[in-house]
């Protein structure tokens, strides 16, 4: 075998390899176009999460989808005009998503279109919220890392953690009075029916690490939310509570003149402050958030 091997001369050898690498069948092998990093510049995010993991590494998306109620919904970070809306998460406008020609197309798992829906106008990559754990923030912190390296700033995301966990440590010390009393969060889906915020969530995860016991008992889904009757806060008692607001004041002045919404006993004890929508379907930008408005709230008691 071996001589047979050398009986080829070495400049057809060369010849051959030369060719080989030349070849435009090399570059058009099955996953050979995904080992490179994409443009950084011209990525798509169709989902709220992955907007979120784009920017905490200082990325502006190209597209993303349902700006509008993004600004209700999550509010922070910011997205500037430039930011080209395509439409609904669920059902995006896939026509002028393949105008923008996206060089990655970033999705939520099992929300909104499949990635071989997408695979026609270029490259996915999905992320989950929750993987069973009930540990959102650390699957969070795993996607980041993930995404980090798939576009090749891998430093990014180690700095972003490492800031990440010295603001934990901080609001620890910040937010020490909310461990006196456990504390109730909850946004309104409609005249009757809160969504609870409660075990397996995002803000779940970190109450656990500031100390803080959650109000909230009862079951939650896969997300670490419940939708319940608003009767059933009646038996949530001597604690703090947060009512997340997302542009939906009409409801709230419905809902609060009703005799059950005096009657609540966070609501008869004044123990109820109305803030800012953070998006509890996030990652650490909306931890960080989160922490924040609980600060404020306490300045305002204060």
């Amino acid at each position: 075998m071996s001589a047979s091997f050398n009986a080829y001369p070495d400049p057809m050898r060369r010849r051959l390899l030369t060719a080989m690498a030349l070849s435009p069948l090399l570059f058009s092998l099955p996953g050979r176009a995904i080992d490179a990093p994409p443009d950084i510049t011209r990525i798509a995010a169709l989902e709220w999460l992955p907007i979120e993991l784009l920017l905490a590494l200082g990325i502006m998306p190209l597209a993303v989808a349902d700006i509008h109620n993004y600004n209700l919904w999550v509010e922070e970070p910011k997205l500037p005009a430039s930011v080209f809306d395509v439409g609904q998460r669920t059902e995006p406008n896939l026509e002028l998503l393949q105008q923008l020609k996206p060089s990655l197309v970033l999705l939520s798992q099992g929300y909104g279109p499949t990635p071989q829906k997408l695979q026609p106008i270029a490259p996915t990559m999905s992320f989950g919220f929750n993987d069973g754990s009930g540990k959102p923030l650390t699957v969070a912190r795993q996607s980041l890392q993930a995404l980090a390296q798939r576009l090749g700033v891998e430093t990014r995301a180690v700095q972003h953690l490492a800031q990440f966990d010295r603001f934990m440590q901080d609001a620890r010390r910040r937010l020490h009075s909310y461990t006196r009393q456990p504390l109730l969060m909850f946004s309104l889906i409609d005249s009757r029916h809160a969504l609870i915020i409660g075990q397996k969530s995002l803000f779940q995860e970190v109450m656990d690490q500031l100390g803080i016991k959650n109000a909230w008992e009862g079951e939650t889904n896969f997300w670490g939310t419940a939708v319940v009757g608003i009767e059933r806060l009646m038996a949530v008692s001597n604690a703090r509570a947060i009512y997340l607001d997302h542009g939906n004041q009409a409801m709230m002045d419905k809902v609060s003149a009703t005799p059950l919404w005096r009657a609540l006993p966070f609501v008869r004890q004044n123990q109820l402050r109305q803030v800012p929508a953070v998006w509890f379907y996030g990652a650490t930008l909306s931890a960080m958030r989160f922490c924040r408005v609980l600060e404020q709230v306490q300045e305002r008691n204060s």
